[in-house]
């Protein structure tokens, strides 16, 4: 069985980085080329509840759809929608079972722990995805991390660096004495040192 972390302190954290997202932000780039900001939320926004709901062995007739990834799709109350849904997310996974026998996820069958593990792995890679996006800081937890590293880790071994359709691009090379973040988030196709293109949108902290 894959070793996973609590789900909750990961979803706070990518719920926390919301509050200080402009309204003009959405449309600006993120680490992931074919998505902007608008289009990373709705994302974030679908697999909160399709992993919500694979936790909870509820299977919609005929299977479900991958989570959309589309601006237009993004909810104008997005800023309560998507914490709402991060916290059904980690509250589901804490159900004694959650994790066992086999659910459903995107139209993929995988066993829950499976599940809990990609649940994870998204939650931790799209919350310095929204981070890196709006110019806010990122420091995920130890044994997010190395849960995550103990999931994507061999996946990406067996592909050979190829990377993993449907989750994830090719890896991207990084120094041997990279942190384990850097490592995780070039495992998963992105580079550690991205940053917004000259002249996209900064991040404005909120009025107290």
């Amino acid at each position: 069985m894959t070793p996973t972390a609590d789900h909750g302190p990961a979803a706070r954290r990518l719920a926390g980085l919301l509050a200080a997202i402009p309204d003009s932000a959405p449309a600006m780039p993120t680490p992931c080329p074919d998505m902007d900001l608008a289009a990373l939320l709705d994302h974030v926004h679908g697999l909160s509840i399709a992993f919500a709901m694979a936790a909870a062995k509820d299977r919609p007739e005929g299977g479900s759809p991958p989570p959309s990834a589309a601006a237009a799709n993004l909810a104008p109350d997005w800023r309560v929608r998507i914490p709402a849904a991060l916290d059904a997310l980690a509250a589901a996974w804490r159900v004694p079972g959650a994790r066992e026998g086999t659910t459903e996820a995107g139209g993929i069958e995988m066993p829950g722990d499976v599940a809990a593990s990609v649940a994870l792995n998204e939650i931790v890679v799209h919350g310095w995805d929204v981070a890196r996006a709006t110019g806010q800081p990122y420091d995920a937890g130890t044994d997010e991390v190395e849960a995550c590293l103990a999931f994507v880790g061999p996946s990406v071994e067996e592909s050979g660096g190829a990377g993993i359709e449907g989750l994830f691009g090719p890896a991207v090379a990084v120094p041997a004495d990279a942190g384990p973040l850097d490592r995780l988030i070039a495992l998963t196709g992105r580079d550690p040192a991205w940053t917004p293109p000259h002249g996209s949108p900064v991040r404005r902290t909120p009025a107290p």
